[in-house]
């Protein structure tokens, strides 16, 4: 479609620039940072209605959503896992909005309902974030999100009642929930209370610093909770999920890590509440001890064994590694000092009298042991740990691909557990002396299998079945390819196993590149519908700035090394190109969040490599994003763009600042959600006005999708997925002239 039959919307643009670090810096969309303003509400108004007609006017949208509906029809099971003397699962029969979760007294009981989402809302968008049990299994605690945003209410009730206990804890968000072993209360995360109204929250963009950690005791209200742990003069930490509390089995030790932000490593504290309160109960602040009071590399507890506890750290391991720590093996000495002094006081006659004042003052210090490795680091980094009573499961991840070994808790090695080529674990559930584990891959819908630790076997559980879905007829391979600096990097390959390559393929190139964060072969009923629609490819580049080969891996595509990340996507491009399996017209990039900043860059970098860009909640302004939410928590991968080398280096790769008048761009999407308080709209809001502006002859279109009653992403209903994809295959096909078969 030719640009010139579409008209964008007109959009204020004001003459603010600003000296940042003695460089000016336009901003002339700053307005639509507001998002309780008309103006930005009738701006968001008018983009949308620009994309509905556009892709309502094609008769591939009903095709689609008609396909994806019939394909997502089908059974979705999680792990069971044992909680009290109940088994506990989720289950999804199929196009419910959220699943459900069941409860059965046994593996071969018939299961009934313990909680369902879909009750909390007529659209579905009231969705369960996090839940706990509690230690003896009689408690559950649930935190509610609505609309997909951060913020949630936590609830508690009784196993087998549907009645809570006391009022809703709220204001917590990125929290995990945690109880103490007497069943009397819970720990969670909670922010300040922000200036938006609780049935607005998410839609504000204020800057969510200062978390804390509480504890709520039940039946009491809200504003008696303990404050357990804050740092006023740190109001970064515990950002962003940053506060990792956990009781450790025997109820004894409350166990803190606490990160700044996304910062991939943590320092950590315990308390011994039988030695502060006389048991299992938390009375007041707990007294914490150090363990870790240096930011020298990740340590998420494990597992204890009574006062030895079990990490897995990234300390002197870039790939990670299995230690323990003795907390009964920290000496405290006490240090108590006297101080005298001599005071002269005058008196009414003149003479004067002397006195001697003495002061002593205490302080205690403690001589910590060091910790022991239990599982070295090997070559291949590790993905994650689970112990399961005295054994450690460790997913280790070559290649991308897991690898499953069973060790003691001394570290000896115990025995392999065999995966299918191409198969990731994404699931691993404790049962009764037995451990259930759930994989996947691009064509394996989901297989939870039971591992039998005593004979070291598994079994088969249950499987998923996708009614007509043929995947025997996909071809799935892990090809190489060499980035500008040489560096060797990993991508995955979908299509149909009669593809004949003429260089004019559709393909579907995914990306993230950060914090970390690897992509791994699973199952999407959305991208096979690509490779099966569109006879197309599916691709996914693990570029660095993921984990996919340990924290250096990481190290490579962050802060200084942003580019790499950018560089290493567009040279996956090339080689698509140059192989032979699709040409620059065909070519769809693909990415979310950080992802979604990748795809940015790489449309002002490189457009004439792609047909069309799909930007999804992305972080476009890269030199305000700290300002907003928790985005100063992203700073350990983006740098600080208040500090003069960060925002020198952030201006030259920032989406909105670097769009090139003087280039053709590809077709471009830009994706956000109402509720999106993590990646707020504002970015996507500034970019498409930002580019509509500069390329109003482009001669491919540039539009925004706003997801109603949608955040980042995550408690989106199943309906809301099939509607958002509909759009975009409905957009690529539409764009780029392909036609959808289905």
């Amino acid at each position: 479609m030719a640009a010139t039959t579409i008209v964008y919307p007109p959009t204020r643009r004001d003459d603010l620039v600003e000296i940042l670090h003695g460089i000016p810096v336009a901003d002339p969309y700053r307005h639509l940072e507001d998002p309780e303003a008309e103006e930005t509400k009738a701006f968001v108004d008018a983009q949308q209605a620009i994309f509905n007609d556009f892709v309502k006017a094609s008769d591939v949208r009903d095709r689609v959503v008609s396909k994806l509906t019939q394909l997502n029809n089908f059974e979705k099971f999680t792990t069971p896992f044992k909680s009290g003397e109940n088994y506990y699962y989720f289950h999804n029969s199929g196009l419910q909005a959220q699943s459900v979760m069941y409860t059965q007294t046994s593996l071969d009981a018939e299961p009934t309902v313990f909680f369902d989402p879909n009750q909390l809302s007529a659209d579905g968008t009231v969705s369960l974030n996090a839940y706990n049990f509690s230690n003896s299994g009689k408690l559950f605690a649930y935190a509610l999100s609505t609309s997909g945003s951060d913020w949630v209410k936590i609830y508690v009730r009784e196993v087998g009642s549907d009645k809570e206990l006391d009022a809703p804890v709220e204001w917590a968000k990125f929290s995990k929930i945690e109880f103490t072993h007497d069943d009397k209360g819970y720990f969670y995360t909670k922010y300040p209370t922000p200036t938006v109204s609780v049935e607005n929250a998410g839609t504000e963009v204020d800057a969510s610093l200062n978390a804390q950690v509480w504890y709520h005791r039940i039946g009491t209200s809200q504003d008696q909770d303990i404050v357990v742990y804050k740092n006023d003069d740190e109001p970064d930490w515990g950002q962003d999920d940053g506060y990792d509390v956990s009781i450790t089995n025997c109820g004894r030790y409350l166990v803190l890590g606490i990160r700044k932000g996304t910062d991939p490593s943590n320092l950590l504290y315990y308390a011994d509440l039988e030695k502060q309160f006389g048991g299992n109960s938390l009375l007041g602040v707990p007294e914490f001890t150090e363990i870790v009071g240096e930011w020298n590399g990740s340590y998420f507890l494990l597992s204890s064994e009574g006062s030895n506890l079990f990490f897995q750290t990234s300390f002197n391991a870039p790939k990670s590694r299995v230690v323990s720590y003795d907390v009964s093996k920290v000496v405290a000495t006490k240090t108590v000092t006297t101080t005298s002094k001599s005071i002269t006081t005058k008196n009414a006659d003149g003479t004067a009298t002397s006195r001697v004042e003495t002061t002593k003052t205490s302080k205690t210090s403690f001589v910590k042991p060091e910790f022991v490795e239990v599982i070295p680091e090997a070559d291949t980094p590790i993905s994650f740990v689970k112990v399961v009573k005295d054994k450690v499961v460790v997913i280790y991840m070559k290649d991308v691909k897991h690898v499953a070994q069973v060790f003691d808790l001394s570290g000896k090695f115990l025995n392999n557990i065999e995966l299918p080529s191409g198969a990731n674990i994404n699931g691993i559930a404790k049962g009764d002396g037995e451990m259930f584990y759930r994989y996947s891959s691009f064509v394996t819908p989901g297989v939870i299998s039971r591992y039998d630790f005593a004979t070291g076997t598994s079994s088969v559980f249950r499987e998923t079945i996708v009614q007509g879905l043929e995947a025997e007829k996909f071809e799935v391979k892990q090809i190489f390819f060499n980035s500008e600096d040489g560096t060797r990097i990993p991508m995955w390959l979908v299509h149909k196993k009669d593809l004949v390559l003429n260089g004019e393929t559709p393909t579907l190139l995914y990306g993230y590149g950060g914090f970390g964060i690897s992509l791994l072969p699973n199952f999407s009923i959305n991208a096979l519908s690509f490779v099966d629609g569109f006879n197309g490819i599916y691709c996914i580049a693990n570029i660095r700035g993921g984990g996919e080969y340990g924290q250096e891996w990481h190290d490579a595509g962050r802060l200084f090394n942003k580019q790499n990340c950018f560089t290493d996507f567009q040279y996956a491009a090339r080689y698509l190109i140059s192989e032979g399996y699709t040409t620059p017209s065909k070519l769809i990039i693909n990415g979310g969040s950080n992802g979604g900043l990748l795809i940015g860059a790489c449309l002002n970098q490189t457009p004439e490599l792609f047909g069309l860009g799909i930007a999804e909640v992305g972080v476009l302004d890269y030199l305000r994003f700290h300002l907003f939410t928790v985005g100063a928590a992203w700073s350990s991968d983006y740098g600080f763009p208040d500090v003069q080398k960060d925002f020198e280096y952030s201006l030259k790769i920032s989406p909105v600042h670097n769009v090139d008048s003087s280039k053709v761009y590809p077709a471009v999407l830009i994706c956000t959600g109402d509720h999106d308080d993590r990646v707020v709209p504002l970015h996507s809001l500034k970019f498409a006005a930002t580019l509509q502006h500069a390329l109003p002859n482009n001669p491919n279109p540039i539009m925004m999708r706003l997801n109603k009653s949608a955040g980042h992403g995550a408690g989106m209903s199943v309906s809301q997925n099939i509607e958002l994809t509909a759009d975009k295959f409905t957009y690529m096909s539409r764009v780029l002239n392909i036609p959808f078969s289905g």
